[in-house]
């Protein structure tokens, strides 16, 4: 990515949490889950960090940071439809690259947050994301982890909780060990334009995101440019349970 490349970061941050109640604010060493996040997005250079709430509580955690917050509507159905109301708010123009990083990703690294920035400003490009080597058959027949198919110039040919590419030959001899080839875990960091952003909000579900319950079919169906570049670094998994929390709170304990 160049280094020029310029960008916001908007973290959507819904107080409630079916398993997770007050997720954002849960405390991870001493300090709201939200702003670990934050401070992930400040230190990859991001101009901005915004995080678009829907409870006041989240707002008063952040106060005496630089982050802004963005006060948003209880009633949005997705993420996206949260940043959209942000952008506007915000007073972004259509050109302005925005990283959505989940608000519940503390350890993300800085290196993936500016490649997806990097991605997203590229011109033909209208959505950025990344994605890791699927390297354990339990990974790739776990309907929670989304698998990616990737063209052979980076760009999204597909994205499913089914295993694909299926490896017929292979698991028809066995299916416990991870058959040879290139398979992909999508990583649920998005990059785009303010522009896009607003249509992505603004176009009704697709059949193939109400199939697979992955919002990101729907831009896909819809015939945009989804660009997906392999993060250079893991990302280890997100915080949405009590089990995560603990097991955040270890990695951060031993340094992490």
């Amino acid at each position: 990515m160049s280094t020029s490349t310029r960008f916001v970061v908007a973290i959507p941050a819904r107080y409630a949490s079916t398993r997770l109640p007050g997720k954002p604010l849960q405390d991870l060493g001493g300090e709201p889950l939200v702003l670990h996040v934050a401070r992930r997005a400040l230190a990859a250079g991001a101009d901005a960090v915004w995080v678009a709430t829907d409870d006041a509580r989240v707002r008063d955690a952040l106060a005496g940071t630089p982050v802004q917050v963005a006060m948003t509507s209880p009633d949005h159905p997705s993420g996206t439809d949260r940043l959209a109301e942000c952008a506007a708010l915000a007073g972004w123009d259509e050109t302005t690259v925005v990283v959505n990083l989940q608000g519940d990703e503390p350890f993300a690294p800085v290196s993936g947050i500016r490649a997806v920035a990097g991605l997203a400003a590229q011109p033909g490009v209208d959505l950025a994301t990344l994605c890791a080597p699927v390297e354990d058959v339990d990974t790739l027949l776990d309907p929670n982890a989304v698998k990616v198919v990737r063209s052979a110039d980076g760009n999204a040919l597909y994205f499913s909780r089914a295993p694909v590419p299926w490896p017929r030959d292979a698991f028809a001899r066995s299916r416990t060990v991870m058959p040879e080839g290139a398979w992909w875990r999508h990583i649920g960091i998005y990059g785009y334009r303010v522009g896009v952003l607003k249509r992505f909000a603004a176009m009704p579900p697709g059949q193939l995101e109400q199939i697979e319950m992955l919002e990101q079919l729907r831009v896909l169906e819809a015939g945009f440019r989804v660009a997906v570049g392999i993060a250079a670094e893991p990302f280890p998994p997100g915080v949405d349970t009590p089990e995560d929390l603990a097991r955040a709170q270890a990695h951060l304990a031993s340094g992490g």
